[in-house]
């Protein structure tokens, strides 16, 4: 049977880790509205923490100072939330893993990237103008955006739905381009197309050039 002592530093815990968690969703929440409010040079730190009620202490201990903090929100925005779950791992991506039907695992994993985009589009258009640290931000986004469609293509060809006439890292440069943010903010802002549009189109174009005649 525990001591006293052990259930009251296991409760102390538990509240520096829920007081961590609630400071961390302050300052990331306040660093959000800044960036659209007054923009990235503006939004510095101290600003950031007298929005979240912190101290700038506690930000650079927590995020290694602005370019981490950016970096966090980032992930957040492209994940929904800041539980710590790889993306390949949740539950949108599980379900197009373990869908057996071609057009629908496309249709699915279209879903996924409009939603991503949905999400990250609004930042993504602020970061692109916002210096050398956004740029760095968005630098490795892709590297992993990357590693991420890749990773898709391979589950295709692991199930053999891919055309066998492309090339592996073909079809992964395929995927990345059509996935990509840039395309996604043409289509949705430049000539209004609404998510469920671009939803049905990526899937379409995605079936057109991944998948083998036999299943697509």
């Amino acid at each position: 049977m525990p001591s006293s002592g052990s259930a009251e530093r296991a409760y102390d815990s538990r509240q520096r880790l829920d007081a961590a968690r609630r400071n961390r969703a302050a300052v990331l929440a306040a660093y959000g509205r800044l960036l659209f409010d007054v923009g990235h040079r503006a939004a510095t730190v101290r600003a950031v923490a007298e929005q979240a009620g912190v101290s700038p202490e506690l930000i650079y201990k927590t995020f290694g100072g602005k370019a981490g903090l950016l970096k966090a929100l980032w992930d957040v925005t492209l994940a929904g939330d800041d539980e710590p779950v790889a993306m390949g791992e949740r539950a949108q991506l599980s379900e197009v893993w373990a869908t057996a039907d071609p057009r629908r695992k496309l249709h699915l994993y279209a879903g996924f990237v409009r939603g991503v985009h949905e999400r990250l589009a609004p930042l993504q258009m602020i970061l692109t103008q916002a210096g050398p640290e956004a740029a760095e931000v968005l630098r490795v986004s892709e590297q992993e955006r990357l590693i991420g469609v890749g990773k898709f293509v391979a589950h295709l060809g692991t199930e053999s739905l891919l055309h066998t006439a492309v090339e592996r890292s073909q079809a992964t440069d395929t995927c990345w381009i059509l996935t990509g943010s840039e395309v996604f903010i043409r289509l949705t802002v430049d000539r209004g197309w609404d998510g469920d549009a671009y939803q049905n189109w990526l899937a379409q174009i995605l079936a057109t050039n991944l998948l083998s005649p036999v299943t697509g």
